[in-house]
């Protein structure tokens, strides 16, 4: 039997890129999960915003392409993670917090617990998307950096 927590299996889900050259696991809940429609993830994704969330490092492993992997620091605190042959968008790291991962949701495959709580960095939104659901939406972080950030692990 896998990982329990509280006597229930701990959920699972996969991710990959395009050309599936590399995949990943995720074992266990993910964070809190947001719509970011900053500048930087907008480009990164090549669309209206990056539909996100965080998972702690020990939730995360690298299945298979792993040699694949290229970095670019985006910040002086984040480095995301593609494929080299695809350019796929694989993951985000963050150097004032090792022990935390963010994840785009756009890669997963399997059963995602929740959906986004809000919409954050609408201050820089794309002015061509117009957002018509009920989700709170922020300017900025919602409230702090940290509720981004947070793992729910």
């Amino acid at each position: 039997m896998g990982v329990m927590q509280g006597g229930k299996p701990l959920s699972k889900v996969t991710g990959k890129c395009l050309c599936e050259t590399v995949s990943y696991e995720i074992e266990g809940p993910l964070g809190p999960i947001f719509n970011c429609h900053c500048s930087k993830c907008r480009r990164w994704h090549g669309a209206a915003f990056r539909t996100r969330a965080s998972i702690g490092s020990d939730q995360f492993r690298w299945l298979s392409g792993e040699q694949n992997l290229t970095r670019y620091g985006s910040s002086e605190n984040v480095t995301k993670y593609f494929c080299k042959t695809c350019g796929s968008p694989l993951i985000s790291t963050y150097r004032d917090r090792p022990e935390v991962i963010g994840v785009p949701l756009g890669g997963l495959e399997g059963d995602i617990q929740g959906g986004p709580e809000a919409h954050i960095f609408t201050g820089s939104k794309a002015s061509w998307h117009q957002i018509t659901d009920s989700l709170p939406q922020f300017e900025g972080w919602p409230g702090s950096e940290s509720r981004v950030r947070d793992t729910n692990a």
